[in-house]
């Protein structure tokens, strides 16, 4: 007979059913943080995927020395190997006391058997399906910003979800950032303010921006180039383009575009183009002096014998 579901945070089983990345660390944070809240000595043993091998389970769930209490986390339960299912099937018949275990189960059709026994254990069980839907993410963000005891716009939460993306973790960073450097009612201009121009940052936009003076502006689209995944070398590579590139590279430090005086005209000089490529190419054919005698390389030897070059 199925035992009924606690929603005791210190349930001796509790089922984390999902995909959602973020929504299953924090539901195994608040299981964890529950128990050393009631015992400060918890033992936590946080298993990786793959961790749980046969025969390592009934070690884990002996008693302790000290008579602390444990807490067993298994990530991926789905992916057990078929002899270490049985022996957590076993186990959930009969818990030990003093032990917590957290089941973390992706909900599909793979290690059902598994799911159904720690259902009919009587496990707590704690959903965190994936967030597909564009309203899904919204709530997702009215509700961060509830969280941290603030008070978002409509606008404001739709304005934050184009400018970071679909990513949970990013959002919650984002709305904890914003709560906490912001005061007051959180719009759209505060929004903009801090994440506009995010998913369009590039090195090539970092780099106009430096090498025009605008440092601070330069440095916060630096942190987004960054975290959108543009590689720090080419950040490297497009602020050193800008750098050889940018007008009057060649003047004198002091010297001014409109001035006068002989450091004035060294500047302009400098800044004038030079010939086309043509009348370049010509002059190397054709222009005075010693250049105008073609050579082949041997010794000065050409197609119509040595050259004869006058001083």
């Amino acid at each position: 007979m199925a035992r009924k579901s606690s929603e005791d945070l210190l349930s001796p089983l509790t089922l984390v059913v999902g995909q959602e990345e973020l929504l299953l660390d924090r539901a195994v944070a608040q299981t964890t943080s529950a128990a050393r809240q009631a015992d400060p000595d918890t033992d936590v043993r946080d298993l990786q995927p793959g961790a749980l091998q046969p025969g390592m389970l009934s070690e884990l769930t002996s008693p302790s020395l000290f008579s602390e209490r444990k807490v067993i986390v298994v990530r991926a339960a789905q992916d057990l190997a078929a002899d270490t299912v049985k022996e957590v099937k076993s186990y959930l018949e009969d818990p030990a006391p003093e032990v917590m275990m957290v089941l973390v189960h992706a909900g599909a059709a793979k290690g059902k058997a598994l799911l159904d026994a720690a259902k009919k254990a009587g496990a707590r069980e704690v959903l965190c399906p994936k967030l597909t839907k564009p309203a899904e993410r919204l709530a997702f963000v009215r509700s961060e910003f509830r969280v941290t005891g603030r008070s978002a716009t409509e606008d404001a939460c739709t304005a934050l979800l184009d400018a970071v993306g679909s990513d949970l973790r990013e959002l919650a960073s984002a709305c904890s950032q914003l709560a906490a450097d912001t005061e007051g009612t959180i719009d759209e201009t505060v929004v903009a303010r801090y994440y506009t121009g995010r998913a369009e940052s590039s090195g090539f936009q970092v780099a106009d921006l430096a090498v025009t003076g605008r440092t601070a502006e330069a440095l916060g689209q630096l942190r987004w180039a960054l975290a959108v995944g543009e590689k720090p070398t080419g950040i490297v590579f497009a602020l050193a383009s800008g750098a050889c590139h940018r007008p009057g590279r060649h003047r004198r430090p002091g010297d001014a575009s409109g001035g006068s005086g002989a450091g004035a005209g060294y500047a302009a000089l400098e800044d004038r183009p030079g010939p086309p490529a043509a009348a370049r190419l010509d002059r190397r054919r054709c222009g005075d002096g010693p250049a105008r005698h073609r050579r082949d390389g041997r010794g000065g030897q050409g197609r119509f014998g040595r050259s004869r070059l006058r001083p």
